[in-house]
């Protein structure tokens, strides 16, 4: 088969102008454009004109290029090679291995590729088929170990249709370069197959069968787990503006969430915080398992100093490996920080190709991108009985913490959770900093539905009754109210705060969620009998204190119930709170 070929008319930064020369090109497909110095571009068709006029956006710096450069088109879409070998890897946006380019060298030369995957390393390969067998798309031919899960080798899920296998391999050691099976198609023809193969970033993997989310997946945040959860192939987004924790969020999630597998996409993150990611998390013990982090994480790195056009190729690369660990029945979270920077990547790409701007020069299509992306989480159920999740979080940074912006507002409408970030409680070091009135989930919580009415309430109350101290003082309010204000401080302090940083602290499990809980109920139940508004302070201080000591205790030492007990007295025994401490 002929290339396809063409030559450059026009640069405009990362959109390059192309006259197709010879044969047809698709919307999607990959092509290299040649500098004088031989060194190749990759590239992406994203306009086809009338009269042979193609638009390319180039997934790298365009420098040096001229009019004239010759264009191969490869008649191929931008795809991810799918295989064992992707968990514990960190890449680019186009799933060149960041370690390995270093090797060639420090400074990452434009131009250079490497095999995403390592064509050496062998594999314990397991059959299970055997000659005879009809297969399809998606079909197991084996499973390999990759880390600590069992990886199944597939049919690749291009392939349509019902095969014959025709041969086999024993159990063994095999590289990806080697033939596991041959299949014969209903036409008599003979096809091998190897234990990687390709699929179309932009193309979203079919379901067996797609179920509603319905289960809470853990984070251990507390404020997450019981008032804003997020479920096992659920979605959530979380805007805020700059400085306000969003980053911190993502990599709590990351290390403490009950998913099997964490994919990062720095979709335009600042290099900065990509490289903490690139330090920390190979050091990084997992809870689950005491092994290092990455063994369960797979890495996009895509910071904001690489050609916008590398975003958008990020994001979707991380979603397509999301997908395909999710067809190994694991329950994947994709975390994608930051969404805004990928839409603004692509607003500066619509303003180079002169479309009609929407609203703040976004594309009028933004909306439709960003819930095809959310579209793509979900739970998937398998003929085995088996499932598997995708579950996607993606951070918004809107200018000025403006939550009335095109991306927020589509995001919004796209997802199942709104974490919202606020700059008055990040300036006050609460951690996490999310609204305790504005942010919803429309998932179910490790608590009950009447739980978290309850608790709202509270919040509420706290934040009207602050108002009014805000405007009358302390002497304008009843006790009462003052008492009901105290309890939905107590609440957000030792209930919706956390300290990230404390061995115990940083993280709750459900079972511990539930136990806080019943704690909280009962201080909240319990009446305080107190006259004056300074002694009503000086008890709840003495609680939060109190419960702040038992968050710090772990669960399996023998000072946890000795300091739940202690702080259930403070509660009963409020006329006495001086010598109870």
């Amino acid at each position: 088969m002929q290339e396809s070929t063409g030559k450059v008319v026009s640069v405009n930064e990362s959109l390059v102008g192309v006259e197709a020369t010879s044969g047809a090109v698709m919307n999607g497909e990959v092509a290299y454009i040649t500098l004088e110095d031989g060194t190749r571009l990759k590239s992406e068709v994203i306009d086809i004109k009338p009269g042979n006029r193609v638009y390319l956006q180039v997934f790298e710096d365009t420098n040096w290029m001229k009019v004239g450069d010759p264009v191969t088109f490869s008649g191929l879409p931008l795809a991810v090679k799918l295989g064992p070998g992707i968990l514990g890897s960190v890449t680019d946006g186009l799933q060149n291995p960041l370690y390995e380019l270093v090797k060639e060298d420090w400074f990452l030369e434009r131009g250079l590729y490497v095999d995403p995957l390592n064509n050496t390393t062998k594999w314990t390969f397991t059959p299970s088929v055997r000659p005879g067998d009809t297969v399809t798309g998606g079909s197991v031919l084996g499973s390999v170990p990759e880390k600590m899960f069992d990886h199944k080798i597939f049919v690749p899920f291009t392939m349509q249709g019902k095969y014959t296998i025709e041969d086999i391999v024993d159990a063994g050691d095999y590289t990806l370069e080697d033939t596991i099976a041959t299949i014969k198609d209903p036409a008599g023809n003979s096809l091998p197959l190897k234990m990687a193969f390709e699929w179309p970033v932009k193309k979203p993997m079919p379901f067996h069968e797609r179920s509603v989310p319905g289960e809470t997946l853990p984070t251990g945040i507390r404020i997450l787990d019981g008032l804003f959860p997020i479920a096992y192939g659920g979605t959530a987004c979380s805007p805020g503006p700059f400085g306000a924790g969003k980053t911190v969020l993502q990599h709590t999630i990351a290390r403490h969430s009950r998913a099997d597998v964490v994919i990062i996409a720095a979709c335009g993150e600042r290099a900065g915080e990509a490289v903490e990611v690139f330090k920390d998390f190979p050091e990084l013990i997992d809870p689950k398992t005491g092994n290092s982090l990455m063994d369960r994480t797979y890495i996009v790195g895509n910071t904001s100093s690489m050609p916008v056009a590398a975003r958008e190729a990020s994001i979707y690369m991380a979603t397509t490996v999301g997908e395909y660990y999710r067809k190994q029945g694991l329950d994947v979270l994709i975390l994608a920080d930051s969404t805004s920077r990928w839409a603004q990547a692509l607003r500066e790409t619509s303003g180079r190709k002169e479309e009609i701007p929407g609203p703040e020069a976004f594309p009028m299509y933004i909306s439709t991108l960003i819930s095809a992306l959310y579209d793509r989480a979900g739970v998937e159920r398998f003929p085995d009985g088996g499932q598997g999740s995708l579950s996607i979080f993606g951070t918004v940074s809107p200018a000025g913490g403006n939550f009335d912006e095109p991306v927020t507002q589509a995001t919004l409408m796209s997802t199942g959770a709104f974490w919202g970030l606020s700059r008055e409680l990040s300036d006050a070091r609460k951690y996490p900093a999310i609204d305790r009135i504005d942010s919803t989930s429309k998932y179910p919580s490790i608590l009950t539905n009447e739980d978290v009415a309850f608790l709202r309430e509270l919040l509420r109350d706290g934040k009207s009754i602050s108002s009014n101290l805000v405007l009358m003082g302390e002497k304008g309010v009843t006790n009462e109210a003052f008492i009901r204000y105290q309890k939905s401080e107590l609440l957000d302090a030792v209930f919706l705060q956390q300290n990230s940083f404390h061995e115990t602290d940083g993280a709750t499990s459900p079972e511990r969620l539930r136990m806080m809980f019943d704690v909280v109920k009962e201080i909240i139940e319990t009446p305080v009998d107190i006259e004056d508004k300074t002694s009503i302070r000086s008890h709840f201080n003495f609680l939060r204190q109190a419960f702040l000591d038992w968050n710090y205790t772990p669960l399996d030492s023998d000072q946890f119930s000795t300091r739940k007990t202690k702080l259930l007295n403070l509660v009963k025994h409020k006329a006495h709170v001086e010598e109870n401490v």
